[in-house]
């Protein structure tokens, strides 16, 4: 499916990647007289280059700036694609990079994936709690959520004279939530934050753009997670054996539901204060998924 741009402000658009399932991430940008404002990047060299040729139809002016949400490489693989940027992101969004290098996760995909150059490239411009950009006069608030939620270093951007969120993954939409590198208590205390923003318009960082309902959809969901997964461990079954008894009901339908596996493992380490073994937790999904290799269309 081919992506798409779409001006959902003056000046400010949405770089929308159908399905939005594993690796297929937005993006979005906004083009200003001076210069163009990148938010993230994408999985594959092949993604983000067309990615860029979609920027240059609408902007001819530089690509100044890039702000990376958080760290997965659907959103930061492609950042050594723009090397006339400044990259910007949270110091754990740099640290983290820098940490994983070409995650030998990648494996859990098909392999028909054509990831093309990878070459992990951090943000070398860095704030703790957040950052304030400009595209011309237009003020864009790029703020760290303070906690872990869909990762350690999840970051939004919000322009608030427009109603715009770029959520990142704080928000998917169609696809199922994912929050194994994260916390399941810190991505619904993440969303109450972003509800509180008042957006009219809200990016996802997969699926198509919406509006605030979106953000009940994934409290549902994560509230969910948490139910199941209490319900789970006092009847002492494994995150897998739980998740193959769940009825997922109205989530059954979303994008990559063997995520629910990944899901319940931090939900049990939540719970229980101890670490998620991502190794084990990437395989029950690929059980979960009948023993086949996780599908990307990336």
């Amino acid at each position: 499916m081919t992506p798409r741009v779409e001006e959902i402000s003056a000046g400010v658009y949405a770089y929308v990647q159908p399905d939005g399932g594993w690796w297929i991430n937005n993006t979005g940008f906004l083009a200003g007289r001076r210069g163009v404002i990148s938010i993230d990047a994408c999985s594959t060299e092949g993604r983000t280059c067309a990615y860029r040729e979609a920027i240059a139809k609408v902007s001819d002016r530089p690509i100044t700036t890039l702000v990376n949400t958080h760290h997965h490489g659907d959103h930061t693989f492609g950042n050594h694609l723009f090397p006339e940027a400044t990259i910007v992101a949270h110091e754990r969004t740099r640290e983290q990079i820098i940490a994983d290098g070409v995650p030998s996760y990648l494996g859990a995909w098909s392999s028909d994936v054509e990831w093309g150059t990878l070459d992990p490239t951090p943000p070398f411009l860095t704030y703790t709690e957040g950052v304030t950009l400009y595209s011309d006069d237009l003020r864009c608030e790029v703020r760290h959520v303070g906690f872990a939620a869909h990762t350690t270093n999840d970051s939004f951007v919000w322009i608030p004279s427009r109603g715009v969120l770029f959520a990142g993954d704080l928000v998917f939409n169609g696809g199922t939530p994912f929050v194994l590198m994260g916390s399941v208590e810190g991505a619904l205390s993440a969303l109450d934050q972003l509800e509180a923003l008042g957006a009219e318009t809200i990016v996802p960082g997969h699926g198509d753009v919406c509006g605030p309902s979106a953000i009940a959809a994934v409290r549902g969901y994560l509230r969910f997670v948490q139910e199941s997964a209490e319900a789970g461990m006092a009847a002492g079954l494994s995150p897998l054996e739980l998740a193959r008894q769940l009825d997922l009901g109205e989530y059954g339908g979303l994008v990559d539901p063997e995520r629910i596996v990944g899901n319940l493992h931090r939900a049990y380490a939540d719970a229980s204060g101890g670490e998620v073994d991502l190794t084990a937790a990437v395989l029950d999904m690929i059980t979960l998924n009948g023993g086949r290799p996780l599908t990307c269309h990336a």
